[in-house]
C-alpha cells in the first residue's frame, strides 16, 4: 500500500459476541484490534453497542451493565496504547442521567471523542427510544471519562494528518437526512457507520444499495459494520454484514452469517474523493451549522507496508458485472445513434459518407450509422461506404470491409488512392520508397479529401471514425483522418470500441455480419499506411509503435477523470496489470502517453463535433480545455 498516494487502509470488524457478557466481547474486540494492527489497518470500525450486544433491551437500564460497558471501553482503550491505528467501538454511555447509544473513537491509549446516535429507530422490535436519548438533544459538549474531558456530540469531525472522517450509527443512514451528508459537506472524506441491522429477506441488497448511493452522493468512503449472529435471536437474526464503499463503488463486502470473528479490509482512495469534490462546485452549497474539529494524531506504521487489499480493474471504461456491461454497451450505441440522428436531421443531409477500412473504428462508426438510418426510417442506401485501398491495405481488411458493407445493405464505392498519392509524391518531389511520415500522411489526407468531395457531391456529411484513445495520443493525421463533419467515435476509447463491436456481433447483428465482426475484432489494430509483408499480412501494427491500448486507456481514465499523478497512475497500473506487463514496460508506455498527450493537443483543439459517451471527453468546447503548448509534468 502507498499512503503517500492517497490510500487509507480501513477495516470493518465483526467480533464474536455474547449478549451482556462485556468481558467476553471485550476479549474478542481486542483480539481483532491486534489482528488489524498486524494488517497495518489505519482505522478499524466495530459494530454498534459491540461491548454489550445490541439486543440487551431493558438490561440497558441496569447500572451494572452500564458500568461494565464503561470498564470494557477503558480496557479496550488501554489496549490501543502504542498501536498505530484508530479504533471505533460502540457502547452505552450515561451523560446527565440520559443514556446514549455511542461510538467511542480511540487511539494510542486515549479516547479522542464520543459520538451519540442521532436517529433512533421506533419499530416494534427496535424501539430504542425506550432506552436511549437521541444525540441531537444533548447540550453537552464534553463528557468526563477515565482519561479526562473528551469531546462529545454528533457534531464532531476527526482530522488526521492525511484525511478527515465522521461517524454515524445504524439508523442514521436510514433517515431522510443522514448525518453523514452534513459531515461530508463539512469536510469528512471517510464515514464510519457502527450498525446493528437485523437480517430479513431483501434487506441485504437494499442496505448495500443505500450505502453505495450515499457514498456516491457525498463523494465519500463509507465503512459499514453490523452485529454478528451472536446477538439474541428472540425475535430477529443478525448477519454480521460489512461493506466498504468508495464514491458509489463497492470495494469490499464480507461474508455474512459467520460464527467467528472476522474483518473486511480495503483501501479507500482519498485522492479520488477530493478530485470529485473539487469538480463538483455545488458540493459545499448546503453547508449548515458549525461542526467541531477534533485533531487526531495516530502513530505511524513502519515502512514495510503490506500488499493492497483492494483490486484495480484493468479496463476502467468497461463495467465488471455482465449486466452492467450490457447496459453500458447499449448506452454507447444509443448515445452515438441519437447524436448522429440529430445532426442528420438538422442538416437535412441526403447521405452519410464514411470511409471503411475493415478495422475496428470504421466498423463501429458504420454500425452506428446504419442503426441511425434505421432509427430515422431512412434507406440504408443513403449510407455510402467508401473503401480506399492504398499501399498498406491487406487482403483481410479489404475483404472484411467489402463483405460488411454488402451484408449491411449500404451503398458501396471503391476508390483506390494509389495513383493519386503517387501523383502527389511527384508533385512534392517525394521518393515513394521513402516510407516516412510524409509517405503515411499523404495517404490519410488523400482519403479525407475523397470523403469530403463525395460529401459535397451527394449533399452528405462525412462521419468520423477516430476514437478517444487516438485523440489522446494524437494518433491521427492532422487535416486527414483527424477531420470529419461529425465524429461519432470521438468519445469512445479503443478498449470500449472493441467491446461494443463484440457486443454487436453477439446481440445486435446476426448471420454473416456476426462472423465478419468477430474477425474484425481479432484483426490487429493498424492504420495500414505502410506496405504489407511478403505474405500480404499487416506489417504496421499500431500497438507496436505507441503501446498497448489497454494500458493507454487505463492511463487516460485516471489522468483525465481524476487528475492523478504519474506516480500514482503507474502504481495502479502495476497492480492492475501485474500478470500481463512488467513494471519496466508500464513505465515506458506511460512515458509515451504523457509525451504524446501533451504534444498533440493542437489536434484536439480543432476536433469536430461528436457526442460525449463516457465520463471522459476531450472536446475543447466541453470537458477538456488545455493550451497546446503546455509541457508534460
Amino acid at each position: 500500500m502507498q499512503k503517500d498516494l492517497g490510500y487509507v487502509r480501513v477495516a470493518a470488524a465483526v467480533p464474536r459476541m455474547q449478549v451482556a457478557d462485556t468481558q467476553f466481547n471485550t476479549n474478542e474486540i481486542i483480539d481483532l484490534i491486534h489482528r488489524a494492527a498486524e494488517e497495518q489497518v489505519e482505522v478499524v470500525c466495530f459494530p454498534e453497542l459491540c461491548v454489550t450486544g445490541y439486543t440487551c433491551a431493558d438490561l440497558f437500564f441496569q447500572r451494572q451493565l452500564q458500568e461494565n460497558a464503561l470498564q470494557a471501553m477503558e480496557r479496550i482503550c488501554q489496549e490501543t496504547k502504542g498501536l498505530p491505528l484508530i479504533v471505533l467501538a460502540g457502547a452505552p454511555l450515561k451523560v446527565d442521567n440520559n443514556l446514549y447509544n455511542c461510538a467511542f473513537i480511540m487511539t494510542d491509549g486515549d479516547v479522542v471523542g464520543v459520538v451519540p446516535k442521532v436517529n433512533l429507530p421506533n419499530t416494534g422490535e427496535f424501539y430504542e427510544k425506550r432506552w436511549f436519548t437521541p444525540g441531537r438533544q444533548t447540550t453537552q459538549k464534553t463528557v468526563e471519562l477515565w482519561s479526562g474531558d473528551v469531546p462529545f456530540g454528533p457534531d464532531l469531525l476527526f482530522v488526521t494528518r492525511r484525511y478527515m472522517f465522521g461517524v454515524e450509527l445504524c439508523e442514521d443512514l436510514w433517515s431522510p437526512l443522514p448525518p453523514s451528508t452534513q459531515l461530508a459537506i463539512q469536510g469528512a472524506e471517510l464515514i464510519f457507520n457502527l450498525s446493528s441491522s437485523n437480517c430479513v429477506t431483501g434487506k441485504h441488497a437494499f442496505r448495500r444499495q443505500m450505502i453505495l448511493q450515499q457514498s456516491a452522493r457525498v463523494h465519500c468512503g463509507y465503512v459499514y459494520t453490523s452485529s454478528s449472529v451472536g446477538e439474541s435471536t428472540t425475535d430477529v437474526v443478525f448477519s454480521g454484514s460489512t461493506y466498504i464503499a468508495e464514491n458509489g463503488d463497492l470495494l469490499a463486502e464480507g461474508e455474512r452469517f459467520l460464527r467467528e470473528s472476522h474483518m473486511t479490509i480495503s483501501e479507500i482512495d482519498v485522492d479520488r474523493l477530493r478530485t470529485d469534490r473539487q469538480r463538483n462546485t455545488n458540493f459545499t452549497d448546503d453547508h449548515q451549522g458549525d461542526y467541531r474539529k477534533v485533531y487526531v494524531a495516530p502513530l505511524d506504521y513502519e515502512e514495510d507496508e503490506l500488499p493492497m487489499h483492494r483490486t484495480f480493474y484493468p479496463s476502467p471504461f468497461i463495467p465488471v458485472d455482465e449486466d452492467a456491461q450490457r447496459e453500458c454497451f447499449e448506452d454507447v450505441l444509443q448515445i452515438q445513434t441519437s447524436g448522429l440522428a440529430k445532426r442528420w436531421e438538422h442538416t437535412r443531409a441526403q447521405a452519410m459518407i464514411i470511409g471503411i477500412s475493415g478495422g475496428l473504428d470504421s466498423t463501429l462508426a458504420l454500425l452506428v450509422t446504419c442503426l441511425t438510418a434505421d432509427r430515422l426510417g431512412y434507406n440504408r442506401k443513403q449510407v455510402i461506404g467508401v473503401t480506399m485501398p492504398g499501399f498498406g491495405t491487406s487482403d483481410r481488411t479489404y475483404q472484411n470491409a467489402i463483405r460488411l458493407m454488402e451484408q449491411l445493405g449500404i451503398s458501396i464505392q471503391e476508390i483506390s488512392i494509389r495513383d493519386a498519392v503517387m501523383g502527389h509524391f511527384e508533385d512534392i518531389n517525394h521518393d515513394p520508397d521513402n516510407h516516412d511520415i510524409t509517405y503515411e500522411n499523404a495517404q490519410a489526407r488523400e482519403r479525407t479529401q475523397i470523403l469530403m468531395d463525395l460529401a459535397n457531391k451527394y449533399n452528405g456529411l462525412v462521419v468520423g471514425t477516430g476514437d478517444l484513445s487516438e485523440l489522446a495520443l494524437g494518433w491521427a493525421t492532422y487535416n486527414g483522418d483527424q477531420m470529419s463533419m461529425y465524429g461519432v467515435n470521438a468519445g469512445v476509447p479503443k478498449t470500449l470500441v472493441r467491446a461494443v463491436v463484440t457486443y454487436c456481433a453477439s446481440n445486435v447483428f446476426h448471420g454473416e455480419v456476426q462472423n465478419i465482426l468477430l474477425d474484425i475484432v481479432a484483426t490487429p489494430v493498424s492504420p495500414e499506411l505502410l506496405p504489407t509483408d511478403d505474405n500480404g499480412q499487416i506489417a504496421q501494427k499500431t500497438e507496436d509503435k505507441v503501446g498497448p491500448y489497454e494500458l493507454h486507456d487505463f492511463f487516460i481514465y485516471y489522468f483525465l477523470r481524476y487528475g492523478f499523478t504519474r506516480d500514482k497512475i503507474r502504481f495502479m497500473a502495476e497492480q492492475a496489470f501485474k500478470n500481463r506487463f512488467d513494471e519496466g514496460d508500464i513505465a515506458k508506455w506511460l512515458e509515451v502517453f504523457m509525451r504524446r498527450f501533451f504534444a498533440q493537443q493542437y489536434k484536439r483543439s480543432c476536433m469536430p463535433d461528436g457526442p460525449k459517451v463516457t465520463h471522459v471527453s476531450l472536446s475543447p468546447r466541453g470537458d477538456w480545455r488545455m493550451p497546446s503548448d503546455a509541457r508534460p509534468f
